[in-house]
C-alpha cells in the first residue's frame, strides 16, 4: 500500500499510471518476496527505497529512448521507467532464470508487453548476440547495484549506441567510483562520468545517478577486477 506521505511524489512521477506502479509494488509485496527477489524487510519500502528512487531517474531519459536494463532483478529500475514513462521502449536484461519467469509475469500482468521486453542472458551476451537474436543497443542503458563503475562500463557501454549513455543508480560513494575509474572509463570510449541528483524537490534523499556517454567504440576491454554480474554474472540458474 502507497504510504499517505508519499502520495504527493508518486502522484508527480507516476501520473495518470499510479494505477500500474501500484499493481507493480503490490507484485513485489507478494510474489516477489515469495520468489526471493525482493527481501521480507523490504517489502514495507518498496514505494521509498525502490520505485520513486528508480521513477526519479526518469528525468535524466529522452524521450522516446530505447532502454536496455542491465541486472534488472526484480525489474528495478527498468519496470519502473517502462511505467512512469509509456514512451520508452525498454529490454529487461537478467540471467537468472526465476528472475526471468517473474519479469515476464509481471510484463503480462501489467499490460505492458508491447514496450517491454525480456532477455535472458548476460550483457555481453546481450551485446554480441546470443541464442540466434541480433546484438542488443540502446539509446540509454540502465543499471542499480550492479558492480563497480569499472567493470559496469565494461558490461554497459557496448550495449549503448555511440553517443548514447549508460544511467548508473549510485549511492554516497558515486563521486568516488567516478574518481577511481574515471581512466577506465575514458579507455572503454567513455565520457568523463557525471553525477546528478534526480527528482530533487519530489523524492528525499534524491536519487544519485553516474552518467556516462559512449563517446568512441573501441574494442573489447576487461580490467582486471572484471568478473561477471547480474547483468553478466555466471551463477547457477
Amino acid at each position: 500500500m502507497l504510504p499517505p506521505e508519499l502520495a504527493g511524489a508518486a502522484r508527480i512521477l507516476f501520473g495518470d499510471r499510479l494505477d500500474l506502479a501500484a499493481a507493480y509494488a503490490e507484485l513485489l509485496a507478494t510474489d516477489g518476496v515469495v520468489r526471493g527477489l525482493i527481501g521480507p524487510r523490504e517489502a514495507p519500502r518498496i514505494w521509498d527505497r525502490h520505485l520513486l528512487n528508480c521513477a526519479a531517474v526518469a528525468e535524466r531519459v529522452p524521450e522516446g529512448a530505447t532502454v536496455l536494463d542491465v541486472g534488472s532483478g526484480a525489474g528495478l529500475p527498468g519496470l519502473v521507467l517502462a511505467i512512469a514513462r509509456p514512451d520508452l521502449t525498454v529490454t529487461l536484461i537478467e540471467p537468472l532464470a526465476r528472475r526471468t519467469s517473474f519479469l515476464i509475469e509481471a510484463v503480462q500482468q501489467l499490460g505492458l508487453t508491447r514496450t517491454v521486453r525480456v532477455f535472458r542472458g548476460r550483457a555481453e551476451e546481450a551485446a554480441t548476440g546470443a541464442a540466434g537474436t541480433a546484438p542488443l543497443r540502446g539509446d540509454v542503458v540502465t543499471a542499480r547495484a550492479v558492480a563497480p563503475l569499472d567493470r559496469l562500463s565494461v558490461w554497459c557501454l557496448p550495449l549503448a549506441v555511440p553517443g548514447g549513455r549508460l544511467i548508473a543508480l549510485k549511492g554516497a560513494s558515486a563521486a568516488e567510483e567516478v574518481a577511481e575509474h574515471a581512466a577506465t572509463v575514458a579507455r572503454l570510449g567513455g565520457s568523463e562520468p557525471a553525477v546528478h541528483r534526480c527528482g530533487v524537490g519530489v523524492v528525499d534523499p534524491p536519487a544519485t545517478v553516474v552518467e556516462i556517454v559512449r563517446e568512441r567504440v573501441v574494442g573489447p576491454m576487461r580490467p582486471a577486477s572484471a568478473r561477471k554480474s547480474r547483468g553478466g554474472r555466471n551463477r547457477r540458474r
